[in-house]
């Protein structure tokens, strides 16, 4: 007779074969099945001491942190001398986030000699992650200099101060005595990051992967890229251990920081493959980012998510402020949200935000009440903010003059850092006068900064559309020529690098405006042949990539440009061509500028203050047809809109009528 298996029935210990079974398991990492059969002993009793310690180690490695800190808090009852089991309490509280706990469990221990050094070094460990640096420093030093962990300890302590060369001295010395460890690396990476050496840290960090990779091929590292369907790896020991984590969200972090987004997003895919619900905060926080051009909803709920289980859950320090400049940034305008949030969590704003992202967050959150009070908000830092600059540069001039190239590579550190922090406000009180089409005001106010920062790429790009912009509006067709002295250095820096596709698109379609309104038409065409070239190259190189529609949009505002100035002949093939191939470049937003192309010439027509050739009528006709064939199942209406639901299909067809009825009249 068959006879039926109980599902998830636990294992037991094999009788007489316990210890045995038990250390052979831990011998081999196989964590899991000693806490399966331990669990079934302590249920049968609750105070077994070896039960309890076994398991609170098991728990430990395989980072259940506060079911360790129940398995020694209950040992520790029973064994209220050990000071041992005082000590994995106390490790197993600070691995879990409880830091002050583990603080007051770790101090009530008196031992000395090998359990005094990990007690000291743990002690020093909460205080480095309660930023408390000089009693970091002091429990430190009571351990023994020649101790390589404590060695890396001392280099942590000098990257947090920002001596980045000091770091690496003692990194090295621990890796010449330890051989290669995971964590040191990994920490060797963070130097170069800090110290801005990029190149440096992505060597550092392809160690790491390639590693990992190498001795872990179960991690399933790249999986995700590749299109593969595959399991989540879990938060195993191993995963742990290889640094594949840190190092892959360490690499996103450079990328985005370099404008790479695509290859930051792939760091981040290449990660080994878990769920969204084993991720841990810090790759939860930087997918949120990465991701928040194409998913800006999920993005703030992540990072909302990350703000509100602070019992549960240790956001990284940068989530706060993420959130709040996210939330103010143009591309989304929460102000209110940002004002909610900062009222909200006065602690977060005391502990997380500088000086400098406070005044400019405090200035975005006053627009939507008083805007003039905001631009004087924005007034002041900016000018607070520019006269340190101009201190620095002093300063950087000066230590040059002396010779002092460490004080010159730490100045230049600090510039770019405050330089990096003042753009932001001196865009936002540009953009004030910007929105009020107020472009003379707009160059006023960064002409005066011209001196400073002048070398930043953001500062050139928005001086450039001043420029643009004032042509377009006014008759000074001058201004066309100061455009393109701001843009083209920085098309042609993207170019030498390899890739014009680094530009963003209006960019590259200004320039060519600005080319061709100053008579310069073979120098638009040069720079679309590039652009044309690379993105044909991209597509056939790495087809996985996301289509670039960059060419799309040059020909779409050239053609728009032409049709405003009532060319439409040329305006609208040059629309129709930013199309090809309908296929692909036919989506929602490209037709939104399309159509109104087409509208405008009808609104003409209709008016009998233009005419249009058959062979432009012609190809009206003909585009249409196939934007209907294509066009099918795209939806042009918003959910929220009540209207009738319409596709770019309907559209063209209620255009193709209405030319239809003009030709009639």
């Amino acid at each position: 007779m068959l006879r039926m298996v109980g599902f998830g029935q636990a294992r037991r210990l094999p009788e007489g074969k316990a210890t045995e079974t038990i250390y052979s398991l831990i011998r081999d990492g196989k964590h899991e099945a000693c806490v399966e059969m331990l669990t079934s002993t302590l249920q049968d009793d609750p105070t077994s001491r070896p039960a309890l310690s076994i398991l609170g180690h098991c728990h430990y490695h395989l980072g259940d942190f506060d079911l360790a800190v129940e398995m020694y808090q209950r040992l520790g009852v029973l064994r209220p001398e050990d000071e041992s089991v005082k000590l994995y309490h106390a490790q197993s509280l600070f691995k879990s986030g409880q830091r002050q706990e583990s603080r007051a469990v770790a101090s009530t221990i008196t031992s000395g000699g090998a359990l005094a050094t990990q007690v000291a070094r743990l002690l020093a460990h909460v205080a480095f992650e309660e930023n408390e640096i000089a009693t970091c420093r002091a429990f430190l030093d009571k351990c023994p200099s020649d101790d390589m962990d404590v060695v890396v300890d001392m280099a942590c302590v000098s990257l947090r101060d920002g001596k980045h060369e000091e770091a690496l001295t003692r990194f090295a010395e621990a890796r010449a005595a330890l051989g290669y460890q995971p964590d040191v690396a990994y920490n060797e990476a963070l130097c170069h990051y800090r110290a801005k050496q990029f190149g440096k840290c992505l060597s550092s960090l392809g160690e790491i992967i390639e590693k990992g990779v190498r001795e872990h091929p179960e991690l399933l590292v790249g999986a995700v890229t590749e299109g593969e369907e595959v399991r989540s790896v879990g938060n195993t020991p191993a995963l742990r251990q290889t640094q594949l984590v840190e190092a892959f969200n360490l690499k996103a972090a450079v990328e985005f920081g370099m404008g790479n987004s695509f290859e930051a997003k792939e760091a981040l895919t290449d990660m080994p493959p878990r769920s969204e619900e084993e991720l841990d905060p810090v790759t939860l926080h930087n997918v949120a980012l990465i991701n928040m051009d194409t998913d800006p909803v999920d993005g703030f709920h992540k990072l909302n998510f990350l703000l509100s289980e602070t019992e549960t859950v240790q956001a990284p320090p940068e989530t706060f402020a993420n959130l709040l400049l996210l939330y103010v940034s143009p591309a989304h305008g929460f102000h209110d949200l940002a004002a909610d949030v900062m009222a909200e969590h006065p602690g977060l704003v005391a502990k997380h935000l500088t000086s400098d992202a406070y005044e400019y967050l405090d200035a975005c959150v006053t627009q939507r009440t008083d805007k003039e009070l905001a631009t004087r908000k924005f007034d002041a830092a900016a000018t607070k903010r520019g006269d340190e600059l101009g201190k620095l540069s002093r300063a950087i001039s000066d230590a040059r003059l002396r010779r002092d190239n460490a004080k010159v590579q730490r100045l230049l550190a600090e510039y770019d850092d405050l330089l990096e922090a003042f753009i932001p406000c001196l865009m936002a009180q540009a953009k004030v006068f910007w929105d009020k089409e107020q472009y003379a005001t707009v160059e006023k106010i960064l002409k005066t900064y011209l001196e400073t920062c002048g070398s930043h790429e953001t500062f050139r790009l928005n001086v450039a559309h001043v420029y643009f912009m004032q042509s377009l509006r006014t008759t000074v067709r001058d201004k066309f020529a100061e455009a393109i002295d701001y843009y083209e250095p920085v098309v042609l820096a993207s170019a030498e690098k390899g890739s014009i596709l680094s530009c963003t698109a209006p960019v590259l379609a200004n320039l060519c405006v600005a080319y061709i309104m100053t008579s310069r038409n073979e120098d638009a065409e040069s720079v679309m042949r590039r652009i044309e070239k690379e993105e044909l190259s991209v597509s056939k190189t790495d087809p996985s990539r996301p289509k670039s529609f960059h060419l799309c949009i040059v020909n779409l505002v050239i053609g728009t440009l032409y049709c405003a100035k009532g060319n439409y002949e040329f305006g609208i093939s040059r629309v129709i061509k930013s199309l090809e191939p309908f296929d692909e470049k036919l989506v929602v937003d490209t037709w939104f500028y399309a159509k109104r192309c087409f509208l405008s010439l009808a609104e003409g027509l209709a008016k009998r203050v233009v005419a249009a050739k058959d062979e432009t009528v012609l190809e009206i006709f003909n585009f249409l047809e196939e934007a209907e064939k294509y066009g099918k199942d795209t939806v042009t209406t918003s959910e929220t809109d009540n209207s009738e639901k319409r596709t770019i299909a309907s559209e063209a067809r209620a255009l193709r009528r209405m030319f239809l009825k003009l030709r009639e009249v």
